[in-house]
């Protein structure tokens, strides 16, 4: 028998204080039915004796609380999922946002998800590819890994994230790939980008896509990527697919949390985030990974924009903790007209040498990713050297290692957002480049790899050049 109350004390913006309940649990979703026979969905913040706060999923303008009432459902928050989802457009609490009809439900899970027991986790260790050279040969994504993508205000986030969601396979196996899009807190021109591309490439076919506007409340965006997750976790633990989840933008589901928490009248932590900031993000990002005996897999890519492109501020510092690091965009690669303009130095992926060599990528990438990583660093170096002493400061292999970072930055790095790169092609890429330095340089990689790749195609180069 569900309860119900005309109880209702006190209503502050989205939050009211139910008086005199029983049995009320957190998280719990409550409905409030006014006279005029409309209703409006919320769930429990807090209890304390027998006062619940709610906070509404719409706002509150217009709600009478001598007529209306409040009825507790029992339950918390819900995502109705099945192989139908893939291919549609919801809604931040999974309404169809289409235009299409009503999903019928295989389950209903609670957003919350089930925890995984650590000891039946499988360790991360298959080559996923993007297609992006940057990522792909420097800082390999593998599958049941989670990687954010750090990026800073202007920068093209969102160009970056279609482009991974069009492009994103598990190679060498024929597995069943999709992708859980969630966009928190985006504006209406985002979201139309986001569906037109995913529309016009026919990458929709394999996403679901969750659309959480700036306009939509607070509430909703942090129920929001739990739908997305709990999507995915059906997807890959219950119909053995490959499932990718890309989440834009993480710092404004992060204000959503410090603006709850501000209603609460919560003590805030760091620059007036809640004290359990570093939790929750935890809860969202450990949900990726894979399970032993289990064919699927959830691999994630959340985005987020630091505020004042500052790398310490509270959200990518915890994010930078939680996950297996993160892919950095720069604003100076994007001034000069390079995109994705990813900042390969700073970046990092923690799991790179377990999805590469034999067998998964080619047996060379290893070598060559640390030589090209090194020279490129190397490069960088003298061209800071030639900015303040001059070129008559440099050697000749100096010249040679700061005409390589440039070339890398032109070739390498700037491949813009519709070229598609195999791994191969990227490898090819990265032994051409190599060919401007000389052999005694290649201290990194093995003589059969220089034997077999370095020196054709530096006799080749050399015979063009006369």
């Amino acid at each position: 028998m569900l309860k119900e109350y005309k109880t209702i004390r006190e209503v502050v913006g989205p939050l009211m204080v139910v008086d005199g309940v029983e049995g009320v649990k957190y998280d719990e979703l409550v409905e409030i039915a006014g006279e005029d026979g409309t209703t409006r969905k919320g769930k429990v913040l807090e209890v304390n004796g027998d006062k619940a706060i709610v906070q509404l999923f719409e706002n509150s303008q217009g709600l009478q609380m001598s007529t209306s009432k409040a009825r507790f459902l029992g339950r918390s928050l819900t995502v109705s999922v099945s192989e139908d989802m893939l291919g549609r457009v919801f809604d931040g609490l999974g309404n169809p946002k289409d235009g299409g009809a009503q999903i019928i439900p295989e389950e209903r899970l609670d957003i919350n998800g089930q925890p995984i027991n650590p000891a039946a986790r499988d360790y991360p260790d298959e080559f996923i590819q993007t297609g992006i050279s940057a990522i792909d040969g420097l800082n390999t994504l593998v599958r049941g890994q989670k990687l954010p993508v750090f990026s800073a205000s202007g920068l093209p986030h969102a160009e970056l994230a279609a482009q991974i969601a069009r492009q994103a396979k598990v190679l060498g196996k024929d597995t069943k790939f999709a992708v859980v899009f969630a966009a928190l807190g985006i504006t209406y021109e985002e979201a139309e980008f986001f569906m037109s591309d995913f529309r016009k490439t026919g990458a929709i076919e394999r996403t679901v896509m969750f659309v959480n506007l700036a306009n939509d409340p607070a509430v909703e965006r942090i129920a929001t990527p739990r739908m997305a997750l709990t999507t995915a976790e059906y997807l890959a633990f219950e119909k053995g697919m490959h499932v990718l989840v890309i989440m834009t933008d993480i710092t404004n589901y992060c204000e959503a949390l410090r603006e709850v928490s501000a209603a609460k009248k919560e003590v805030p932590g760091r620059r007036g985030y809640p004290g359990y900031l570093y939790t929750d993000l935890a809860t969202m990002y450990e949900r990726a990974g894979r399970i032993k005996g289990v064919e699927g897999s959830i691999t994630q890519i959340p985005i987020l924009t630091m505020p004042e492109d500052d790398k310490t501020h509270p959200i990518p510092d915890l994010t930078g903790y939680i996950t297996e690091g993160q892919i950095i965009l720069s604003r100076e690669l994007y001034k000069k007209g390079y995109n994705p303009p990813i900042d390969v130095l700073p970046s990092l992926s923690r799991l790179k040498t377990k999805g590469i060599g034999e067998g998964k990528t080619r047996a060379d990438h290893s070598d060559q990713m640390n030589q090209v990583f090194a020279a490129y660093a190397t490069g960088k170096e003298a061209k800071e050297l030639s900015a303040i002493l001059g070129d008559s400061a440099l050697t000749e292999t100096d010249k040679l290692y700061a005409k390589f970072a440039d070339e890398f930055e032109k070739r390498y790095i700037n491949q813009g957002f519709n070229e598609n790169r195999s791994i191969e092609e990227t490898l090819q890429i990265g032994w051409e480049l190599l060919t401007i330095l000389p052999r005694s340089e290649m201290k990194r990689i093995k003589d059969k790899y220089l034997d077999q790749y370095f020196e054709p195609l530096k006799a080749k180069m050399e015979k063009e050049d006369k």
